[in-house]
């Protein structure tokens, strides 16, 4: 009996579960895939391997190759990377494009480099002003024959459509030039008028 009563508790405690439950609750979680970044373009160029504090990574993709090979070419990477860290985060981008356009320009033109594409945009700026100020010096010509052409209109109307209020000395005067007595028409007025100052008394004396 006191073997069956000894048997019986072992083989019903919990202990001897623990083991298989313990097994099964503390199996590790799996192990996510390792996510393959791609070196940016600047390190794949340069043979090097790309960290993950890459200076140059946030402004020289991967799919952008040529813009570090043109300011590469130019610059060198120890000369863009001390630029780089010079500057604060948020001038990088500017100064990244700078760089690019101004060694693309040297490329372009070993001599002048940028400076002759700066002063060709200059030339072509002066060429716009003077044709500019040319343009505005028409335009107020054309407005000038506008109003000089408005003002002849005016009179041309004005003269064909007189005012009937006329003062007496112009009647008098269209009267006398519109009559057929008129010196011109009438020749013997200026006969009559010439023998009345003869019969004018003259002085006694000279």
């Amino acid at each position: 009996m006191e073997c069956k009563e000894e048997a019986n508790p072992s083989s019903s405690s919990p202990q001897s579960l623990s083991p298989k439950s313990s097994s099964s609750s503390s199996s590790p979680p799996p192990i996510p895939p390792p996510v393959v970044i791609s070196p940016c373009a600047a390190c794949k160029i340069l043979r090097r391997r790309c960290a993950d504090k890459c200076v140059l990574a946030p402004y020289f993709p991967p799919n952008e190759p040529t813009k570090f090979t043109i300011a590469h070419r130019v610059f060198g990477a120890s000369n863009i990377i001390k630029f780089l860290q010079e500057l604060p985060e948020s001038q990088r981008a500017d100064a990244v494009s700078s760089m690019v356009y101004e060694a693309s320009a040297r490329i372009r033109d070993p001599v002048y480099g940028c400076a002759g594409a700066i002063c060709q945009l200059q030339k072509q700026v002066n060429e716009l002003q003077a044709q500019l100020a040319k343009a505005q010096v028409e335009v107020v010509n054309m407005q000038l024959q506008q109003a000089n052409l408005v003002a002849l209109l005016c009179m041309e109307v004005a003269e064909s459509h007189p005012s009937p209020q006329q003062t007496p000395h112009q009647s008098v005067d269209d009267f006398i030039g519109n009559s057929p007595q008129s010196y011109d028409s009438n020749p013997g007025l200026l006969e009559d008028n010439n023998l009345e100052s003869l019969w004018e008394p003259q002085p006694l004396w000279t």
